[in-house]
C-alpha cells in the first residue's frame, strides 16, 4: 500500500527537532527523515523511532540527493552555528531546495526572540542570519518562514522530563540546580513557549495552504522572570512531592544578580573580535533577556495563531509545570 504522507525533511534535528519530528510522527498526513553528519549515537534515538537517517556532508549535492531520493516537500533547520559556517551551510540547503524536485519550503534554523524590532541580535546573529536572509529575500522559487518562540519554556523543567539540555550558565532559572541567576532586575518582558508546542506549530505550519509570512512568531506566555520564579516556587511549594531539589526545603529560589554593567563590560571588551569567544556569546544572550529582545511582539503573534495555530494548545508555565507533574516526560 502507497504511502501518501508528506515527507518533512528535518536537518541537525538535535534537541528541539525531536519534539517536531516525534509531532511530525503523530500526524496522518507527515513522515520526517532526518538529515545528520553523525552516524553513531544521535541516530540512535531516530531509530528508536522509526525515523530515517541520511548522512550528509551539507555539500549542496549531497543533501540535494536526499530531498530527491525520498520526495521531500519541506526541509526543517536546526543547525545552531556561530560562525559564518552557519551561512555555507544554510546557503546548501537552499541551493538543494531550489535544485529539487519536490522541496520548494524552507525553515532555517533561527529560533529566537523578536527579531522584527531586533533583527542584528543577539550581534553573531547579524553575521550569520542576517546574510543568509538577504539570501532567501533576494529568490522566489523557494518559500520560507523564520520561526521564533521566544524562551523555550522547558528550561523551567527538571531535566529528565524534556528533551532540552539544561543551560544553567545561561538560562536565569536553574530548576536542577534549585537557583536563579537574575540579568537586569528580573523585570524585563521575556516570552516563552514549550517546545513541544513548538513541534505542534511547524507541524501546523506543514499543513497550511497558501504562503508562509516571513517571519512566524509562536508563545505560550508574555512574562517576566521574576513573575516565573514566583509561579515556581508557589507550585513546587504546594504541589512537589519529589526527593530533592524538588522538595520543600529547597524553597524559595536562591537568588544571585548579575547586573547590566558587567555585561557591558564583556561585550565591549570582545567588540572588535574575529572569532566569537564563549564568554562573549553568552554576554550577546544576555543582552537579550535584560533589553527583552526574547520577547516576541504580541499583537502579531496572536494574529499569526488565529490565521496558523488555531488547533495548537499553547500553554503558560503554570499549565506546563501542572502537565509535567502528571508524566514522566513532556
Amino acid at each position: 500500500m502507497a504511502d501518501d504522507r508528506q515527507v518533512i525533511a528535518v536537518a541537525g534535528a538535535g534537541h528541539l527537532g525531536r519534539y517536531v519530528c516525534e509531532e511530525l510522527l503523530s500526524s496522518p498526513d507527515f513522515r520526517p527523515v532526518v538529515l545528520t553528519r553523525s552516524t553513531t549515537t544521535d541516530t540512535k534515538w531516530f531509530a528508536s523511532k522509526n525515523i530515517p537517517t541520511y548522512p550528509t556532508d551539507y555539500t549542496p549535492a549531497s543533501i540535494l540527493t536526499i530531498l530527491n531520493d525520498t520526495s521531500a516537500t519541506t526541509l526543517i533547520s536546526f543547525i545552531n552555528l556561530a560562525s559564518t559556517a552557519y551561512i555555507t551551510i544554510h546557503a546548501a540547503l537552499l541551493q538543494a531546495c531550489q535544485q529539487s524536485h519536490r522541496c520548494k519550503r524552507l525553515i532555517p534554523s533561527e529560533w529566537i526572540g523578536n527579531i522584527d524590532a531586533y533583527p542584528l541580535k543577539p550581534a553573531f546573529y547579524g553575521t550569520t542570519r542576517e546574510p543568509f536572509r538577504q539570501m532567501l529575500r533576494a529568490q522566489n522559487s523557494v518559500m520560507w518562514t523564520l520561526v521564533h518562540p521566544g524562551w523555550l519554556a522547558d528550561y523551567f523543567l527538571p531535566a529528565a522530563k524534556t528533551y532540552m539540555k539544561p543551560i544553567p550558565h545561561e538560562f536565569p532559572v536553574d530548576p536542577n540546580g534549585w537557583r536563579i541567576c537574575v540579568r537586569g532586575s528580573g523585570e524585563e518582558e521575556q516570552s516563552w513557549t514549550c517546545g513541544r508546542d513548538v513541534g505542534r506549530a511547524v507541524v501546523a505550519l506543514c499543513r497550511a495552504e497558501g504562503d508562509w509570512e516571513p517571519v512566524t512568531y509562536v508563545a505560550g506566555e508574555w512574562s517576566t522572570f521574576n513573575a516565573a520564579v514566583k509561579v515556581m516556587e508557589k507550585f513546587y511549594g504546594l504541589y512537589c512531592t519529589s526527593p530533592t531539589p524538588f522538595s520543600p526545603a529547597y524553597r524559595p529560589l536562591p537568588r544571585t544578580e548579575k547586573p547590566w554593567s558587567e555585561i557591558q563590560k564583556v561585550l565591549e571588551a570582545h567588540a572588535g573580535d574575529e572569532e566569537l569567544a564563549e564568554e562573549a556569546e553568552l554576554a550577546q544572550v544576555e543582552e537579550l533577556m535584560v533589553m527583552g529582545h526574547m520577547a516576541v511582539p504580541k499583537e502579531k503573534t496572536l494574529k499569526q495563531r488565529e490565521k496558523f495555530f488555531a488547533g495548537v494548545g499553547f500553554r503558560d508555565l503554570q499549565h506546563l509545570l501542572q502537565d509535567a507533574q502528571g508524566v514522566d516526560f513532556i
